[in-house]
């Protein structure tokens, strides 16, 4: 596409079963390492060239810093409009694939010619200075069920990956802030990563994620009322659940929400990582 053409981007979506967190100076190097699952539900996201730059999502305008930041990295200015049916703020990872979208789509309008390990840096970096996420934008990259092995952008970090694929169930009760869980002490939450992480490469299997989710959920002590009814719901109903972090939300493999009683949103494993449309 040439300078001066719109460009668009498709990334799915990403829900977290668990992490811990991974500080350094240089924001390529921060990140998290952790697993999740995601999702053919994603942000379709299209930048076109402008005199000014303006963001909106599902037709409203909002500040997302993320995709600000990534802008001007690329030395771009321009209108940014995406679309979703994720929930928004309820962690399924919708600014970090508006970051990454973003990054795609405005390296092709504006002829950037950059590489996509270079591009998944720069939302990555982006993403960590907003203080919106972690580690979402390398899973969404990748697609499939990733396992963040090594925390930071490509060439820093490391993924592997549950070879896995299915209906996915999802439901949510609310937002959670991203940054006020991440931005304090995590040691807690970060140990209980640590274990759930080595737990699943002994077990590298969809079962082996809800579970390990669950028993990091519940000691990181982020299980509220709604969340928990849920998660126990689907178990009780022979199910495998996990919370969604970080957000107020449950995912669910096969029928498990629905089996439980639940009104809850369809989707399935997203096979592939993002990609230009």
């Amino acid at each position: 596409m040439t300078d001066g053409d719109g460009a668009a981007a498709f990334v799915p979506g990403h829900v977290t079963g668990f992490f811990s967190v991974h500080r350094a100076d240089d924001p390529l190097r921060t990140g998290s390492r952790g697993a999740g699952v995601t999702l053919a539900d994603g942000v379709t996201t299209e930048v076109v060239p402008s005199d000014e730059t303006t963001v909106r999502l599902n037709g409203r305008e909002v500040d997302v810093e993320s995709v600000t930041r990534v802008l001007d990295a690329l030395d771009a200015t321009a209108s940014v409009s995406a679309e979703t049916d994720l929930p928004i703020g309820s962690g399924f990872g919708v600014s970090g694939a508006m970051a990454l979208g973003v990054a795609l789509a405005a390296n092709d309008a504006f002829g950037r010619e950059r590489s996509e390990n270079d591009l998944v840096s720069v939302a990555h970096a982006a993403e960590v200075e907003a203080g919106t996420g972690l580690g979402d934008v390398v899973a969404q990259a990748r697609g499939g069920v990733p396992v963040r092995v090594e925390p930071g952008a490509p060439g820093v970090g490391s993924l592997d990956g549950v070879p896995a694929t299915g209906r996915i169930e999802y439901a949510s009760f609310g937002e959670l802030s991203t940054s006020e869980v991440i931005g304090g002490g995590t040691e807690a939450l970060d140990d209980a990563g640590e274990r759930a992480l080595a737990s699943l490469r002994e077990t590298p299997t969809l079962p082996g994620l809800l579970a390990a989710s669950r028993r990091f959920a519940e000691a990181a002590d982020l299980l509220d009322g709604e969340v928990a009814e849920a998660v126990d719901a689907v178990a009780a109903a022979g199910g495998e659940a996990a919370m969604a972090m970080l957000g107020r939300s449950v995912f669910a493999l096969g029928t498990g929400l629905s089996d439980a009683g639940y009104d809850a949103e369809v989707t399935e494993i997203h096979a592939a990582g993002a990609r230009l449309r």
